[in-house]
């Protein structure tokens, strides 16, 4: 099993419950665990006077979305790129939307290019695998229920993987599972001396590989950490959980927490 578990703030503001707007994730199987950190699902049912904000945060992962209400089975899936800010979407139409959530470390064996490619951006899947792309959207819409669409999905997933036999960059890869095992609390020269490795080389191959840097990237995962640590509701103050993910200064903490949430820690948790 994977030791980094991303979360998103649907998930932490359970304060926040709707009938009309709904989301879910669910764990994939042990044949992609270590592959797939979850899907997801966004159900809205939304009005003139009833919209709803869907908050996303940035979490080292990669995103296949289907639009289960799409016209156009070709435009019906996209690729999320890595995220390094916060979006906050209104949803302001009736909409439903599944989720594969890639870790970045692998998410190259499914959509055959190098994350580095699709920062920041939302590309339609059938610009990376054709008509594959309506075939597999079409599949899915075509399934009664959430466990058949994850079926449908493992399958194709499964079979990806069977055809695209390449591997991640082995120095991005050990990198990687560095910063899961630290938490993010890995400094970039430990990680270039645990490897053998020139820093500038690390930074070269985050670069080329996910289009960021090691240093943003452990930021992303510390405080992905920090959150997950937070949502366990452990006896914990917040203080003591900062601290323990190396927020000494709280200003620079606060900062740091808007930066990626978009918010202050005291309202997302109150």
């Amino acid at each position: 099993m994977h030791t980094y578990i991303p979360i998103q703030p649907p998930a932490l503001q359970r304060g926040l419950p709707d009938s009309n707007y709904r989301y879910r994730e669910f764990l994939p199987s042990k044949e992609l665990e270590a592959y797939v950190a979850c899907y997801w699902t966004v159900d809205v049912r939304a009005t003139e006077h009833n919209r709803f904000l869907h908050r996303v945060i940035p979490d080292g992962c990669v995103d296949i979305i289907i639009d289960m209400r799409s016209p156009s089975f070709a435009k019906g899936a996209f690729v999320a790129g890595l995220m390094t800010g916060f979006e906050v979407i209104e949803l302001s139409t009736s909409q439903s939307l599944f989720g594969i959530r890639f870790f970045i470390d692998s998410v190259s064996r499914f959509i055959r290019y190098p994350a580095s490619e699709l920062n920041g951006n939302h590309v339609f899947l059938e610009e990376i695998w054709g008509r594959e792309a309506e075939f597999f959207v079409e599949e899915a819409r075509a399934a009664a229920g959430i466990s058949e669409i994850i079926e449908r999905v493992e399958r194709k997933l499964l079979q990806s993987l069977i055809h695209n036999k390449s591997r991640s960059n082995a120095l991005l890869q050990t990198s990687l599972q560095h910063m899961y095992a630290s938490q993010g609390m890995i400094s970039i020269r430990d990680m270039a001396e645990k490897q053998s490795y020139s820093e500038r080389n690390i930074r070269r191959t985050f670069q080329k590989e996910l289009g960021v840097g090691p240093k943003e990237l452990l930021d992303i995962i510390r405080f992905q950490s920090l959150l997950r640590e937070r949502n366990k509701g452990t006896q914990s103050s917040f203080t003591d959980i900062a601290v323990k993910f190396g927020y000494y200064d709280q200003p620079h903490f606060i900062h740091h927490f808007k930066r990626y949430y978009g918010l202050a820690p005291n309202q997302v948790f109150k």
